[in-house]
């Protein structure tokens, strides 16, 4: 494949993760806007022994590196479809792909994958330093188990997110745009009906596109979600059943008024198998 990153490279990725020293923190939040379902508090103190984190998340070049080195085919292309937000599609594919019951903004398109993001006719030519999505669970530990790595523990996950800021509501601090500067990729306008492009996105950005935080992670908040390792064992997920997982960092997708997952100590939870276009991953490894 054309953008595929150097197999041995990514292999390696490890060496080039972001040291998180052991120690403690304060986990959670008691913020004004948390989601009350999803278990974001109490806030409580948790020793993380140390670990590697990726600075950003995977990207599409990288996954295309491990597909061509083993043949690897994603859920989303043994299911056939996966979940694509309506207005990165085009008139007829949009109208021709069903609406998932609550959130009409979203097609499950047959033949969206991770090298076909909008479905058929569409590619990552263009996108190879973009996060890779349309990845489940599976397809990320596999990814994982390929360059010798794991999902980050969530609690390893919101301590590396947070930078060094203690109880901040954002990784950078507690205003959202600094003196005007947009931080993080997420919705502005009215969700989901018109998006101003204010931070310069629709849909995904390239890793490291706004500033890093205070341990020299990228995109912690906004862009894509994460996958954590964790089960979703506190707070709510009234839809889903059998094997839910935790995911961190909300996406391009949230806004205030309908998903500030963007705050560092906000979580959601979604199905193990489950794929969409706002879905990626970045990895860890013991320290």
């Amino acid at each position: 494949m054309g953008i595929a990153a150097d197999p041995a490279a990514v292999r390696t990725r490890a060496e080039q993760a972001v040291l998180i020293e052991a120690g403690e923190f304060r986990m959670g939040t008691v913020d004004r806007d948390q989601n009350p379902l999803d278990g974001e508090g109490p806030v409580r103190t948790v020793d993380v022994p140390a670990f590697r984190i990726d600075p950003t998340c995977v990207t599409n070049a990288e996954f295309a590196a491990f597909v061509e080195e083993t043949g690897y085919v994603t859920e989303a292309e043994e299911f056939g479809w996966s979940f694509v937000f309506g207005a990165l599609l085009g008139a007829q594919l949009r109208r021709a792909s069903p609406k998932p019951p609550g959130t009409p903004w979203w097609r499950a398109v047959q033949g969206a994958r991770w090298d076909r993001p909008e479905g058929p006719g569409s590619d990552v030519q263009q996108r190879a330093e973009h996060p890779v999505v349309h990845v489940s669970l599976r397809d990320a530990e596999a990814f994982a188990v390929w360059c010798s790595m794991r999902l980050p523990r969530e609690a390893e996950w919101e301590k590396a997110a947070r930078g060094g800021l203690d109880q901040r509501r954002y990784a950078w601090g507690d205003e959202l745009t600094p003196g005007g500067e947009h931080r993080c990729n997420i919705w502005q306008g009215a969700f989901p009906v018109r998006n101003t492009l204010e931070d310069g996105y629709l849909a995904t950005a390239p890793v490291r596109s706004f500033p890093p935080n205070g341990f020299g992670l990228y995109e912690v908040a906004g862009n894509v979600w994460e996958w954590c390792s964790d089960r979703w064992t506190t707070g709510t997920a009234p839809s889903m059943d059998g094997d839910v997982r935790v995911m961190r960092g909300g996406s391009y997708l949230c806004h205030d008024s309908y998903c500030n997952r963007y705050r560092v100590a906000a979580r959601s939870a979604t199905a193990a198998e489950d794929s969409s276009g706002n879905k990626g991953f970045r990895l860890a490894v013991d320290g």
